[in-house]
């Protein structure tokens, strides 16, 4: 009896032991947050290795539906509308699927979240399909990798890299007129608590009305009067209206202001822009 109930004992253990036993996931999970436009994006794949195998057109067919990752479907979250393919997506969370060939891609974008598999796949779902040529990579990616580049205010691209292939999907969003709107809305006061400041940098980096910008660089002086980083824009401002002397001035001072705050970063900015109106 007393040996019954010591084997019990020890496989009650045994099972107890393993039962707290954690593992590293074979493929694991990665989560990104990419800010872009106005909101931002966000991708969760699986990260499977190639450990030795072919990748495509063996281990990943060739003309057949691919999750994109490993374990869970691939999923894209856009906080805000987006295009991609010429085709405006709301914002939301969708599905990334690809159809790897040898030559071509098909990149799909879906309504369905569940797809781990070719079978559950379902074409009428699709909310956007993009052909992408496949481009030969310089070094060879050990573990599958999805990264945002050349991230802009208003257009990124999303690498999906394995093995020595890397496949770019573009996509935008259409930041200016959402800004314009804001812009407009907020200039229908005169104020204290008005956005000259911001409002005239966007007019200055987007090819805008420059003189409507100096206009805003100069209210945003006058709301503070010690604000060194308004003085340096508006110097920018009135260089590239042609107007060397008045940026002269507004440069010299933003470097008296700068100094005052210590800001070692906008003295050597004004002391650059300085050295180009000679």
């Amino acid at each position: 009896m007393r040996k019954i109930c010591l084997i019990v004992c020890l496989l009650a253990f045994v099972i107890a032991t393993n039962a707290q036993l954690k593992t590293p996931a074979p493929s694991s999970t990665q989560t990104i947050k990419q800010d872009f436009g106005l909101g931002s994006i966000e991708l969760s794949y699986s990260r499977p290795g190639m450990k030795g195998r072919k990748i495509f057109g063996d281990l990943v067919p060739f003309g057949k539906v691919w999750r994109t990752g490993a374990n869970g479907a691939t999923t894209l979250t856009f906080a805000d509308e987006v295009t991609i393919g010429g085709q405006k997506i709301p914002a939301g969370k969708y599905g990334l699927l690809t159809i790897p060939n040898k030559d071509s891609w098909t990149i799909i974008i879906t309504k369905q979240l569940d797809v781990t598999q070719a079978a559950a796949y379902k074409q009428e779902n699709d909310v956007v399909r993009v052909q992408a040529k496949p481009l030969g990579a310089k070094d060879k990616a050990e573990t599958f990798t999805m990264q945002f580049a050349n991230v802009k205010s208003s257009s990124i691209e999303l690498h999906m890299m394995w093995d020595k292939t890397d496949v770019v999907l573009p996509i935008t969003t259409d930041v200016d007129t959402k800004v314009m709107s804001q812009i407009n809305e907020a200039m229908k006061t005169d104020d204290s608590k008005t956005p000259y400041f911001p409002a005239a940098v966007y007019y200055m980096e987007n090819g805008k009305d420059l003189n409507k910008a100096l206009e805003w660089f100069n209210k945003a002086v006058e709301q503070n009067p010690k604000a060194f980083w308004a003085y340096y824009q508006r110097a920018n401002c009135m260089a590239k209206l042609g107007k060397k002397q008045e940026a002269t001035e507004s440069a010299n001072k933003s470097i008296e202001l700068a100094k005052e705050a210590k800001n070692d970063d906008y003295v050597s900015l004004n002391q650059k822009l300085l050295a180009t109106l000679k």
